[in-house]
């Protein structure tokens, strides 16, 4: 018997969000569908066991991208989809982070939950209803979960916020902010902005977190209706006892190290001594001893208890920093000689080295994806190596860290690149974090403006980046701290990162470990970031008060022409013949676009305007007087075809060859030879005469066509003489009707 499904309907703004669920994936823990307008995601999500000998909590989320929801079939060889885009990791994580915090300290059971597209519409984005929909498939099922959680998409068109807007309002929109939470508390942000004030910031949270309330509604009726009883799960926890006993045995030692300031090796080094002196105490051979995990359990619960209340009561940081204060900054460009662009930037112990590099625009990346986007001219790419926290791992690759710290860092710039109108290049950065103790994504973001001011791009303004922490207790204190380091990031609650310029957030991002966060503390934080934001601005300026006027000698200079559109087939020729020619013979690259523009790109300043002159004579007409240098293309007995514009050849006749008497037209050329020609004449038809001679007397193109009806053809125009040049007489049969023809 077919199952009945349950439908439950939320009003988000002006759109309807249904859940759907007890029809599609019986066995999973929970399944459900969510829908937007015609766009579809399936979500599952099940729990298993306990695997052996783990220490953390082992829950995997997971999007696959299906290209067969927007009707597409994969551009790759084997016509399936393979590693994941960079748009699939990205939603991925998007749903990991709120759902994570939510789940209790110390569970162990393995959870995965799963989504993948079945239907897109091309009108309204997948990602924010993936986490929706990961939040009621694990609501309904059978895993012990503190959600729901809703998210909701924010926009902003013409100073006016839109919920949940479409591709079309996101591209006219100057904020783009994704938001989930809980029915009281914010839990997770990500969000680019194109120089937006703090204070719109603010409301727009405000506004995103007021209208996630009916899709927690509806998860609420949904779970009280179909969902499944909750089934027990393992936690590793240290017993409240133990827990008691370590922290009062470390608290003094632990308290001794960091009245000091800490580098952090030395955090490391002394925190890892006391746990082993007290390993050593505490896991003896005697029966009732407790286990060295613990142990371990209680010790790390003990660190941040301890860290903790130093913040909240002394305002003392783990390096002796004052809650608002920025760790020391230093800044240089120009460490590569060839690269086109290079920016190093120091915050303390976190250095990030970005190099940019500027190409064509037939070099941007083509995406195939579900989003109505095919390309981009502007990348950021991010590279974590382990000696950068002076560790040794195996190389698989980029993580899907690395891959949503490269988007964060590259949304951060976006608004402030250039156009492509008044600078028609593709831009590539790669920041390699060479040294990390907290905030590298934000230090790519300094190094990135950097790097391409040194390239000499145009941008808009720089742009700079912070992390701010959050450290709160049970009674209600909190402290929010400003550049934080690794230290503060682990033991802290919160890593809530801005980017922007001096007028304006470009990119925002909070990961949060607490229940939630609330928009009073929200408001705080970003007034704090906007200060530090400018003292980290006022830093890099002194290095580089501005992007050089020129770009780098190895940098391509790129040329714009603009051609007819109906030219376009001649420059680029059968197959492109025409296009690779001379590419290959001017050492230039050139790209078309469907508009008729043509960029010409080359660090050869000789051979890109010989290509200039070349595409530019594309556009052009023969002019009658006008003096051209051409090529020979063919032969006749009756006179040369001239090539004086692509794809336009014109007939020197063999009469007006020279100013004597020509025999032989091989005599005065041949098929290759490059003759300089005058236009004379152009008929209605188009064909066009020529004359060398013309060229060689110094006559104007109506003398020419005055000699060229003269009975006796030679002489200068009125001068009576006789040149041996041939009179009409003189041309055999072989007339005027084919004397021009066209390529």
């Amino acid at each position: 018997m077919k199952p009945e499904a349950k439908r439950y309907s939320a009003v988000v703004g002006t759109h309807t969000i249904t859940f759907e669920t007890g029809k599609l994936a019986a066995q999973a823990g929970g399944a459900v569908t969510i829908q937007l307008g015609d766009s579809i995601v399936f979500a599952a999500a099940t729990m298993g066991g306990v695997r052996d000998g783990i220490d953390f909590f082992p829950l995997s989320v997971e999007y696959e991208e299906r290209l067969y929801a927007g009707g597409k079939i994969p551009g790759s060889f084997f016509r399936r989809e393979g590693r994941p885009s960079t748009e699939a990791i990205l939603t991925a994580r998007l749903t990991d982070r709120p759902l994570r915090p939510l789940f209790q300290h110390g569970m162990r059971n393995e959870v995965q939950v799963m989504m993948f597209s079945l239907s897109a519409d091309g009108i309204n984005p997948l990602d924010v209803l993936a986490i929706n929909a990961a939040s009621a498939a694990v609501m309904i099922s059978d895993i012990p979960w503190g959600g729901p959680v809703g998210a909701v998409r924010i926009g902003r068109v013409n100073g006016e916020f839109v919920i949940n807007p479409t591709f079309a309002e996101i591209e006219a929109s100057d904020l783009d902010l994704r938001l989930a939470g809980t029915r009281n508390a914010i839990l997770m942000v990500e969000c680019g902005a194109n120089e937006i004030p703090e204070d719109v910031m603010a409301a727009a949270l405000e506004l995103g977190h007021k209208s996630i309330q009916p899709i927690i509604d509806a998860q609420l009726k949904m779970t009280a209706e179909v969902g499944k009883a909750k089934r027990e799960a393992s936690f590793s926890n240290a017993a409240d006892d133990l827990n008691q006993r370590v922290l009062a045995r470390v608290s003094g030692p632990m308290n001794e190290l960091l009245d000091k300031p800490l580098a952090k090796a030395e955090f490391y080094n002394g925190m890892d001594a006391i746990q082993t002196a007290l390993i050593a105490e505490f896991c003896t051979s005697e029966q009732s001893a407790p286990v060295e995990k613990d142990v371990k359990t209680a010790f790390s619960e003990a660190e941040g208890a301890v860290v903790r209340e130093r913040i909240l009561s002394m305002g003392k940081r783990p390096d002796g920093r004052a809650v608002t204060e920025i760790r020391p900054i230093w800044c240089e460009v120009g460490l590569s000689p060839r690269a086109h662009g290079s920016g190093l930037f120091t915050r303390g112990e976190t250095q990030v080295l970005t190099l940019a590099t500027l190409g064509t625009l037939g070099e941007a990346q083509e995406l195939d994806n579900l989003s109505p986007v095919d390309s981009k001219r502007y990348m950021h790419h991010y590279n974590f190596p382990p000696y950068c926290t002076g560790e040794v791992k195996p190389l698989r690759g980029q993580s899907r860290r690395e891959i949503g710290h490269g988007a964060l860092a590259e949304r951060a710039l976006e608004p402030v690149i250039p156009a492509e109108e008044s600078f028609p290049y593709t831009l590539r950065l790669v920041s390699e974090v060479l040294a990390s103790n907290g905030s590298s994504s934000m230090a790519s973001v300094c190094g990135s403006t950097l790097a391409l001011m040194d390239a000499g791009v145009p941008i808009k303004a720089p742009v700079a980046g912070v992390a701010m922490g959050l450290v709160t207790d049970a009674t209600g204190r909190y402290k929010i701290l400003t550049d934080i380091q690794g230290t503060e990031d682990h033991l802290g609650d919160m890593d809530f990162k801005v980017a922007g310029t001096a007028q304006g957030i470009t990119a925002l991002q909070m990961d949060i470990k607490i229940s939630g966060l609330s928009t009073q503390m929200m408001k705080e934080a970003l007034g704090q970031a906007h200060e530090a934001r400018l003292f980290i601005l006022g830093k890099m300026l002194e290095v580089l008060p501005q992007a050089r006027a020129e770009l780098k000698p190895h940098a391509p200079r790129i040329i714009t022409v603009k051609i007819p559109v109906d030219k376009i087939g001649a420059l680029i020729g059968p197959g492109g013949k025409n296009i690779r020619a001379l590419q290959e013979e001017t050492k230039v690259k050139i790209d078309v676009q469907e508009d008729g523009t043509v960029y010409i790109a080359s660090t050869d300043g000789v051979g890109a305007e010989i290509a200039r002159a070349r595409v530019e004579s594309l556009g052009e007409t023969a002019e009658i007087g006008r003096i051209y240098t051409g090529k020979v293309m063919r032969v006749e007995a009756f006179g040369a075809f001239v090539q004086i514009l692509p794809g336009m050849d014109g007939l020197v006749h063999i009469s007006q060859l020279d100013s004597e008497r020509v025999n032989k037209v091989e005599d005065i050329c041949n098929v290759g030879d490059e003759l300089t020609v005058m236009v004379v004449d152009v008929d209605p038809a188009g064909k066009i005469r020529l004359s060398r001679q013309a060229v060689l007397e110094g006559w104007t193109a109506e003398e020419a066509r005055e000699h060229d009806r003269k009975p006796s053809g030679g002489g200068r125009p009125g001068g009576g003489g006789d040149r041996g040049g041939r009179g009409r007489d003189d041309r055999g049969g072989s007339g005027r009707g084919g004397f021009e023809r066209r390529r």
